[in-house]
């Protein structure tokens, strides 16, 4: 195991020295940065691959496309996001000027999970860059191909005094969480969330929780079906639904709940065909332990269709199940998973009770042209971010902060939102002696 005190003792000093603080050194990191990604694009095509099973056109999107746009995004704003920004000041502070300084916050841990090993890992590690600290990235031990290249790139191409991989079980991630470093971001589940917090308050070290959530999709009777259909299933099945912000089970209306359930078994026969376990480009689940506890929701409600699993090759169909209640298994926590329940509603008020009952999810998704509908859903219920009719596409925009509230985490990022999180911000009056 490596000396992570002295890795660290390493970065502080660096940082102190202030390369990191010069915005041309941030720039030419991450223009460095997306050399070495492009550069390696097939190795991270083939990592996800092996880990996952994650398709070439998935893998370029979701983990490649993403972050490259992200890098990009970065890049064109630094300069203006770095610069100090005149306030206003008070009229009782006559002759004084208000200033709002960012400063990198010091040496930052990224803590990433495996779903999408490689984007997770990267993004935020953008954000800590164009902010001015130095950093050390855990990446996850479940995926270890991508985890093996991320070091590589990293590692191999850039001082380990200022930005840093290391590998490992869960005793690296808790012998890192033990070091004092300035800022910790952590993406995972909740109940890991809580001993990264638990860990971060020892030394008051600051954090970023992504984590996740029952996230609802709820249908409503004068909803598009035909895109609607399409756009769950998108969103729910990619990356064999281990996705933090896929929907985790759906609302519908009593009257459309049929037609709902015809069209969504005709959009999955026509994106994954008829044998779907034999399918190369539909992802695996990432372990043993995690099949196991998806299949044992299967007998749950009422199969429509899916079904089938295989555990030898760790895959489990594009799964429908009906007649859920609340109270059922699968409706307890988060199914990361391609499983999909579906609860039928009368009234949206009744839905709306039973959302906010439970703990507050990272996103939601309302399907519906009622505006009044979409302020009622948007007012009431609390939730990391979503969409009115669409599905995970939120937290592609480079505009829009993504994170969760309450039990699916606390703070965000992406694009500008990436930069505040890892930066301090001083605030300055300056008052002349004229």
């Amino acid at each position: 195991m490596e000396n992570y005190q002295l890795l660290l003792d390493k970065q502080h000093s660096f940082f102190r020295k202030g390369h990191t603080k010069d915005i041309d050194y941030r720039i030419e990191t991450l223009i460095k940065l997306k050399e070495l990604i492009l550069s390696s694009e097939q190795d991270i095509i083939r990592a996800v691959y092996e880990d996952l099973n994650k398709p070439e056109i998935e893998a370029k999107r979701a983990e490649i496309g993403l972050v490259l746009g992200e890098i990009d995004f970065t890049i064109e704003n630094l300069a203006g996001w770095a610069a100090p920004k005149e306030v206003n000041t008070p009229a009782t502070h006559e002759g004084a000027k208000s200033f709002i300084y960012s400063e990198p916050l010091g040496s930052v841990l990224v803590i990433a999970p495996w779903n999408y090993p490689f984007q997770l890992a990267v993004a935020p590690l953008v954000g800590a860059i164009a902010a001015g600290n130095t950093a050390v990235l855990k990446p996850s031990e479940l995926t270890p191909k991508t985890s093996r290249l991320l070091a590589n790139i990293i590692n191999e191409h850039l001082p380990e005094e200022y930005l840093h991989v290391v590998e490992g079980e869960v005793e690296t991630s808790t012998a890192l969480l033990r070091e004092n470093f300035d800022y910790i971001f952590f993406t995972g589940s909740t109940g890991v969330g809580k001993i990264v917090a638990e860990a971060a308050a020892k030394n008051l070290t600051p954090v970023t929780l992504e984590l996740g959530g029952k996230s609802p999709t709820i249908v409503h009777s004068d909803a598009n079906l035909d895109e609607a259909a399409r756009r769950i299933a998108r969103g729910k099945f990619a990356n064999a639904g281990q996705t933090c912000v896929a929907p985790d089970y759906v609302l519908v209306h009593r009257d459309v709940k049929e037609e709902l359930l015809t069209k969504m078994k005709e959009v999955i026969k026509a994106g994954y065909g008829e044998e779907i376990l034999q399918n190369p480009n539909f992802g695996h689940i990432v372990s043993e332990r995690h099949f196991d506890r998806l299949k044992s929701f299967l007998d749950n409600g009422e199969l429509v269709t899916g079904g089938g699993s295989d555990r030898s090759n760790l895959v489990i169909e594009p799964t429908i199940l009906d007649e859920i209640s609340w109270d059922d298994p699968i409706m307890q926590d988060e199914i990361f998973g391609p499983i999909l329940p579906i609860i039928e509603y009368d009234e949206p008020s009744k839905v709306i009770e039973e959302i906010v009952k439970r703990p507050k999810p990272l996103a939601l998704y309302l399907f519906s042209e009622d505006e009044r509908l979409q302020d009622e859903v948007l007012t009431k219920v609390s939730f990391g971010g979503g969409a009115i009719n669409d599905t995970i596409n939120h937290m592609t925009s480079h505009y829009l902060p993504f994170g969760g509230v309450g039990d699916s985490g606390m703070g965000a990022y992406h694009g500008k939102a990436s930069f505040d999180t890892f930066s301090h911000f001083k605030s300055i009056l300056k008052r002349s002696n004229d």
